[in-house]
C-alpha cells in the first residue's frame, strides 16, 4: 500500500466503540443503555457496577480510544494520509448518532468504520452494524442527507495486531521467574459469548460448532505460539479460554473459564501461566477486572506464578495497520488491484458481511453489510 496514500473515495474514518462511565454517577445510567429492553431492575444494575465502582467508576475503554484516536491522527499525518477520524460509542458518550450527526453537518458522505473488536461475532460485528442503522435511521428522520457507510473488515490476523501482541507474551515469559520460565503455559483469553452466538458467527458457511469466533481466535493462538517458538527456542503449551461471561446461568456460554482453567493447570503441576487476552484490542474494564484483578487472585491462592500480556492498544504498529486496512478499502472500493495483509491459515476476512453473516435472535436493519437497507 506504499504507492500512493489515496483514500478516495473516503472522506472519514468513524472510531466506533463500545463506550463506558467517566464517574461513579455515570455507572447506573451507562448499564441501562448497555441492558436497554432486557427489563433488569436498577438494583442489580447496581450490583454490577461494582466492577466499575473498585475504579472509581471510571471505564478505561473512553481514555483508551482518546489515546488510540491520537496514534492514528499521528501515523496518518506523519504518512500524508489526510483522512478525518472521528469517534462515537454505542452506550456513552460521545455517541454514535451525536457523532454521525456532526460528520454530516461537516459535509462527510462517504465514511470508513473502525469497530475495535478485531473478530466475527453478533455483538463484536453486526449488533454495531444494527447500531450504525439505528443512527442512520435517526438522521432520516430529522431529513438529513445520509452518508453511505463501510466497515473495515476484520483485522485479527493482520500483523499489525498480532505483533505487539506476540512481543506482549515474550515480555510476560521473560518477567517470569527463571525457575518456573520454560515450563511456564499461554492462556489465550478472549470474551465468552453463549454458544449459539458462537456456533453462528461469520458467514452461514463457517457456521457450526464456535463458528468464525472461535476459529479466528484459535488462528490468533496458534500465530502467537509460534512465534514464541520461533524466538524462544521454546514450545509453550497453550489452549484458548474465556472470560467475563455474563447472562443467565441456564444459557450455554462458551468454556472454560479462566479461573477454572488456572485451578485446572496448577492441579496437573503447571509452573507458571501467562494469560494473554487476545480477544481485547485494549485494557478495559474486563482485562482490568476479570484477568488482573479476579483471575489474578486466584491464582495467587492457587500459589501459581501469573503474569499478564500486554493488549494492542494505542500501538504505532496497530495505527499502521488501520491506515493499511483504509488504503486497502479504499483501493477496493475504486476497483484498483490490492492484495490484503493477513497472516495465517484463515486468509483476509470479508469486506462485506454477507446475508445471515452473525445473525441476531430477533432480525433488526444492519447497515454496511449486504443485507443493508442504506445503500
Amino acid at each position: 500500500m506504499s504507492d500512493a496514500l489515496d483514500a478516495t473515495p473516503y472522506d472519514a474514518l468513524l472510531l466506533l466503540s463500545f463506550g463506558g462511565p467517566e464517574g461513579p454517577d455515570d455507572v447506573v445510567p451507562f448499564l441501562e443503555n448497555v441492558t436497554r429492553g432486557r427489563g433488569i431492575p436498577k438494583e442489580r444494575l447496581k450490583e454490577v457496577g461494582q466492577h466499575y465502582f473498585l475504579f472509581g467508576g471510571v471505564s478505561p475503554i473512553n481514555d483508551q480510544n482518546r489515546a488510540l484516536l491520537d496514534a492514528l491522527r499521528k501515523d496518518f499525518a506523519e504518512h500524508g494520509l489526510d483522512l478525518p477520524i472521528y469517534w462515537g460509542n454505542r452506550n456513552w458518550a460521545p455517541y454514535l448518532t451525536d457523532t454521525l450527526r456532526e460528520m454530516v453537518a461537516d459535509g462527510r458522505r462517504r465514511i470508513l468504520v473502525l469497530a475495535t473488536s478485531a473478530y466475527a461475532s453478533y455483538s463484536g460485528c453486526r449488533q454495531y452494524r444494527e447500531n450504525l442503522a439505528d443512527s442512520l435511521a435517526a438522521l432520516a428522520a430529522e431529513g438529513l442527507e445520509l452518508p453511505k457507510i463501510d466497515k473495515l473488515r476484520h483485522y485479527f490476523n493482520h500483523p499489525g495486531f498480532l505483533d505487539p501482541m506476540i512481543d506482549g507474551v515474550l515480555a510476560s515469559l521473560a518477567d517470569l521467574p527463571e525457575d518456573v520460565r520454560a515450563g511456564a503455559h499461554i492462556a489465550f483469553t478472549t470474551h465468552s459469548i453463549p454458544t449459539a452466538s458462537a456456533d453462528t458467527s461469520g458467514p452461514v458457511e463457517t457456521h457450526g460448532e464456535g463458528g468464525a469466533y472461535v476459529e479466528e481466535h484459535l488462528d490468533v493462538a496458534q500465530l502467537i505460539a509460534d512465534a514464541v517458538r520461533e524466538r524462544t527456542g521454546i514450545d509453550h503449551p497453550w489452549r484458548l479460554v474465556y472470560q467475563s461471561r455474563s447472562g443467565a446461568p441456564h444459557i450455554p456460554w462458551l468454556e472454560p473459564d479462566i479461573c477454572d482453567h488456572l485451578e485446572a493447570l496448577h492441579g496437573a503441576g503447571v509452573p507458571a501461566v501467562v494469560m494473554a487476552p487476545i480477544g481485547f484490542v485494549s485494557d478495559h474494564m474486563e482485562v482490568l477486572y476479570d484477568l488482573d484483578t479476579e483471575a489474578t487472585a486466584k491464582a495467587g491462592e492457587l500459589g501459581l506464578p501469573v503474569r499478564r500480556s500486554a493488549t494492542v492498544g494505542d500501538d504505532p504498529r496497530f495505527a499502521a495497520a488501520i491506515r493499511d486496512l483504509v488504503l486497502e478499502r479504499a483501493a477496493v472500493e475504486s476497483g484498483r488491484e490490492v492484495t490484503p495483509c493477513a497472516l495465517g491459515a484463515l486468509g483476509a476476512s470479508h469486506n462485506l458481511c454477507p446475508v445471515g453473516c452473525c445473525p441476531a435472535r430477533a432480525s433488526r436493519p444492519a447497515a454496511a453489510g449486504a443485507d443493508s437497507p442504506y445503500a
